[in-house]
């Protein structure tokens, strides 16, 4: 997650906020899920950064598991729409990268026991 500089200087009250916020927008991330693998995108490591604007707005940077991923059209989209919703977030915009490259290194240790990778 990006640690935003701004932060030092927020009072305990707005950093408390922020970080309820961000919490809530991490869950709704976990209830979207890759089609090809039964694990949430977060937990696959898909979700490189969430930054949460003082306007309550939230960009988000993520990849996909590969560039001719079936749901590369679809799944940002949805991610948008997921975190949009989340009480509290003004408006949510999701950029896509491919750098750098997704691994399953990436991945989280629930994810990895979900795959029976550990």
């Amino acid at each position: 997650m990006h640690e935003n500089q701004h932060e030092e200087t927020m009072t305990g009250t707005e950093l408390h906020e922020k970080k309820s916020l961000e919490h809530a927008i991490v869950a709704a991330m976990k209830s979207v899920y890759d089609p090809e693998i039964p694990v949430n995108i977060y937990d696959l490591g898909l979700i490189y950064n969430i930054d949460i604007q003082d306007d309550k707005s939230v960009d988000v940077i993520m990849t996909l598991t590969a560039p001719n991923c079936p749901v590369a059209g679809s799944l940002p989209g949805e991610v948008e729409r997921k975190v949009a919703e989340v009480e509290g977030v003004s408006e949510a915009r999701v950029q896509l990268v491919f750098e750098p490259m997704w691994s399953k290194e990436m991945m989280s240790e629930e994810a990895l026991l979900a795959l029976g990778l550990l």
